[in-house]
């Protein structure tokens, strides 16, 4: 389902005429973009909806679900099963010529690699833009999509629906509130990756399936043949589309972390992993970040702060006030904790529960805003409250706690901790500018050795093992992770 050249012609005007400031408004719409009655329904379409796509959609049924894309529509019956009188698409660009001018919001679920140039697109176009965890696959993207969010109207949220959680706000109030002092040094972990990690590419070409665009997957990457253990789902432990189960994860587990300890950007990072190669994320990694002093709040000073993540089964130490048989995994997805001058608090994924280990209860009251109906780890809320900000004007918005200009930097974090591990082969803290995206301490002639293939058999019963090293200019490779090269005519817009 390619567009025609007419159709692509027709599409960049329309791209650039948005880009230039004139909005794209639903003709229904009464006052321009976000003035809309709370009982109007909104016209949302989804893209990537096989998966948790149609989560988000069906915790957003309250809404008109007019178009659904995605580049499996075997995989994505359901939800066309779901959503039967909305509009099917192979490729978002087509969707966007055709619903353009009635599209309200767009919801983003796709492989991390095509997060951006489909939400910067959509923000152009001045929609709505809901976007999956990780925001992106890159740290320029994700500043873009900050830039992009302070210079247009939409209301902008990541998927990571623990954010919108009570537990996060509780834990927020009693850390600003002094309750267990000072905060040094703290921790975050996850169960993942449940999908295959430290795997080779294929070796063996596989045909496409029908119904199926494999070129529409590839998007901005570089080509490569079709296989089956791609997608769906297993994409997120290769390199070239996905940020392993640090990128998957941390949006949530970090969340806490970022938000009590007013974080922005680390000025160093390190990290290690079990056998990595240049295809695919680690079994297991452990990262830390080094912050600097933070203004001090009210009644908590913000020191110098370490932050150190594990995933694939590595823990911290266990703290001392830790009962015996009490596991620090405990929801199957992963926990936080902080360590204080006066007590040590700890938290399920997404900050669900927290609690001090030393078995106090802080008594604070309650202050910040909370989201209806969100005590639990699910999915509705924290879509709906994306949807109260799009029908709130811009000038009187109260924007979602996981907009794009809290998510865009908190995901820049997640990301470097990704990098960290990438460019571990360099042996030494990686020391980072976070206003100009760049490493300060990686020279130009730097190179590090890393692993391109690998192979284990037994020759007359004695182990083989074949390692295929390559050594890579690491100040080139550190440039394209932080800005990707764009491929096949993909592109995306000037961050303005």
């Amino acid at each position: 389902m390619k567009p025609s050249k007419k159709s692509r012609r027709e599409f960049l005007k329309k791209s650039l005429t948005a880009s230039a400031g004139i909005s794209i408004v639903p003709s229904f719409a009464i006052s321009g973009l976000g003035h809309k009655a709370p009982s109007d329904k909104l016209n949302i379409v989804g893209i990537g909806v096989g998966g948790k796509g149609m989560h988000n959609l069906n915790a957003m049924n309250s809404e008109n679900i007019i178009g659904l894309c995605d580049i499996d529509w075997n995989f994505s019956k359901p939800c066309f099963d779901l959503f039967p009188r909305a509009a099917k698409f192979y490729d978002w660009r087509k969707m966007f010529e055709d619903l353009g001018p009635s599209i309200d919001g767009v919801v983003v679920a796709t492989a991390d690699h095509t997060h951006a140039a489909i939400a910067a697109t959509a923000m152009t176009m001045d929609k709505h833009v809901y976007c999956q965890k990780p925001l992106t696959h890159s740290i320029y993207e994700s500043r873009l999509l900050t830039k992009l969010a302070e210079n247009y109207k939409g209301a902008t949220q990541m998927g990571n629906q623990g954010n919108s959680g009570d537990g996060v706000r509780q834990l927020c109030e009693w850390i600003w509130n002094g309750e267990i002092g000072e905060v040094k040094e703290a921790h975050a972990w996850t169960d993942r990756p449940i999908w295959p990690q430290g795997l080779e590419r294929p070796k063996e070409k596989m045909p496409v399936p029908k119904n199926f665009n494999w070129d529409l997957f590839i998007g901005p990457a570089k080509k490569r043949p079709y296989h089956e253990v791609y997608t769906p789902w297993n994409w997120r432990g290769f390199w070239d589309f996905g940020t392993g189960a640090f990128g998957d994860m941390a949006c949530h587990v970090m969340d806490p972390i970022y938000r009590a300890l007013k974080l922005k950007y680390p000025i160093a990072i390190s990290g290690s992993s079990t056998s990595l190669n240049t295809e695919s994320a680690p079994n297991a990694e452990k990262v830390r970040f080094d912050f600097p002093a933070r203004e001090a709040m009210a009644k908590l000073p913000l020191p110098e702060v370490q932050v150190h993540w594990y995933d694939g089964g590595l823990l911290p130490d266990r703290p001392e006030l830790l009962a015996d048989g009490v596991p620090l995994l405990r929801d199957g997805l992963g926990g936080c904790m902080f360590i204080g001058t006066k007590d040590t608090l700890i938290c399920d994924s997404g900050g669900f529960n927290p609690r001090l280990l030393s078995g106090r209860v802080p008594k604070v009251t309650p202050y910040l805003r909370r989201i209806p109906d969100m005590v639990k780890y699910i999915d509705g809320p924290h879509e709906q409250d994306w949807i109260r900000a799009c029908k709130e004007s811009p000038e009187n918005r109260v924007n979602g706690s996981a907009h794009f200009g809290y998510a865009g930097p908190f995901n820049e974090m997640v990301l470097l901790g990704v990098l960290a591990i990438r460019l571990q082969g360099l042996n030494k803290t990686l020391d980072w500018n976070g206003e100009a995206m760049r490493f300060t301490n990686i020279s130009e002639n730097d190179t590090m050795e890393v692993i391109e293939s690998f192979h284990f058999d037994r020759k007359n019963g004695n182990p083989n093992w074949d390692v295929k090293r390559l050594e890579i200019n690491a100040y080139q490779a550190a440039r394209e992770f932080i800005k990707h090269t764009y491929h096949n005519g993909w592109s995306l817009p000037s961050m303005g």
